[in-house]
């Protein structure tokens, strides 16, 4: 019973980051180079602050923490930074690391996510950290769509052709 459901949650959890990286490259799409770095104000992040930042997290919570890798993180560097990298060079970077941690999440044991662990300050089991950085990148796409349609004025058509009114069975 314990594998059956390590693997219907291995598997929810790959198809929400797989989820989230879709609409990522569905908004990264409609933006130019410039819309990438633009800032609402100084309070809000632009959307290449917002896929570092992502990028990230992820790896500080699945690859090192839940992949026991050394912890490299400067997450203050994700918010410093107002150029430099190209809207495909942070959407290949988003996607890298969206695999790697898939991976890591697929291989991990029954063991690794029921082990506690401190990480950024927090003490979360292996399916704590996979939660977290699931919900947080679901968050920050979220931010991410909003401000695409903010500076385009258009519909992202996530669910172009789907029928979402269908009622539960």
């Amino acid at each position: 019973m314990e594998e059956i459901i390590k693997e219907e949650f291995v598997q929810n959890s790959l198809y929400r980051l797989d989820e989230n990286t879709r609409m990522n490259t569905i908004s990264l799409e409609k933006l130019s180079e410039a819309d990438v770095w633009k800032r609402p104000n100084e309070s809000l992040n632009s959307i290449g602050n917002l896929i570092l930042h992502i990028c990230g997290n992820i790896n500080q919570y699945v690859i090192s923490s839940l992949g026991q890798q050394e912890d490299t993180r400067e997450r203050d560097l994700e918010f410093e930074t107002r150029s430099g990298h190209t809207k495909t060079e942070l959407l290949e970077k988003l996607k890298e690391t969206v695999e790697t941690a898939k991976r890591v999440i697929n291989d991990a044991s029954i063991e690794q996510f029921v082990r506690k662990r401190d990480v950024q300050g927090f003490y979360f089991s292996g399916i704590g950290v996979v939660l977290h950085a699931v919900e947080h990148y679901s968050y920050h796409t979220g931010q991410i769509a909003f401000w695409t349609k903010q500076l385009k004025n258009t519909d992202l058509g996530f669910y172009d052709g789907m029928d979402l009114n269908i009622k539960n069975e």
